[in-house]
């Protein structure tokens, strides 16, 4: 037996609101929508990830969602621009991530990151 795949769910009647945040800013697919549910999709292939927290490191809250990006600058940039508040960061973790929480439109804490290798900090 093997676990293919891992979805979060977020109860919402406003799912309108996750275009914006989730395709816009996050630039996801939408792979599916069948008015009731919207499933968002990125690029590429990635084992099913699930982890569970006393803490979110640093002192912060646990985040309900943990996004890897590829460029975070760039994302950081689209949240500001869309009026969204920055919780915390961003920031270089001592565990080798750059990261920032931001809240979406359902007011789930967000931790978006990147590995400090690939951005080329330290």
């Amino acid at each position: 037996m093997t676990v293919k795949r891992i979805v979060t769910n977020i109860a919402s009647d406003r799912l309108e609101g996750a275009r914006g945040f989730y395709g816009a800013i996050l630039g996801l697919e939408i792979v599916m929508d069948f008015g009731w549910i919207m499933t968002f999709a990125g690029e590429g292939r990635s084992a099913p990830q699930i982890s569970i927290a006393s803490e979110g490191g640093s002192g912060t809250a646990v985040p309900d969602l943990s996004i890897e990006v590829d460029n975070l600058d760039e994302i950081h940039q689209r949240v500001l621009a869309a009026g969204l508040a920055v919780e915390y960061g961003p920031v270089n973790e001592p565990w080798g991530v750059r990261r920032f929480y931001v809240r979406d439109p359902f007011n789930r804490l967000v931790n978006i990151l990147q590995h400090s290798e690939v951005a080329g900090r330290a």
